[in-house]
């Protein structure tokens, strides 16, 4: 699981049916220390998270399966909303 923050949102009006409905979000990948890391991305959100919040995505093919059954074209998901975290 990797980190980010939500930068902005992305609106497609034409896009692959099984992403119909789905909110696409574009986030910045962030180091522990919530420095930016690499360039932005476009994730597909699966919790309803927000511009400015800090989330957990995933990449990969591992990034379809919080969708499961239903097969979602995606390599990057966002799973999670982080509340907080601590780094030394």
């Amino acid at each position: 699981m990797l980190l980010a923050r939500v930068i902005g949102n992305v609106v497609a009006t034409r896009k692959d049916e099984a992403l119909v409905g789905r909110k696409l979000l574009l986030v910045q990948p962030i180091d522990a220390k919530r420095a930016p890391v690499g360039r932005p991305l476009v994730a597909i959100d699966g919790v309803g998270a927000g511009a400015g919040e800090h989330v957990i995505y995933l990449k990969g093919r591992e990034a379809a399966h919080p969708f499961l059954p239903k097969d979602v074209p995606t390599d990057a998901a966002i799973v999670g909303i982080v509340d907080e975290w601590h780094a030394e």
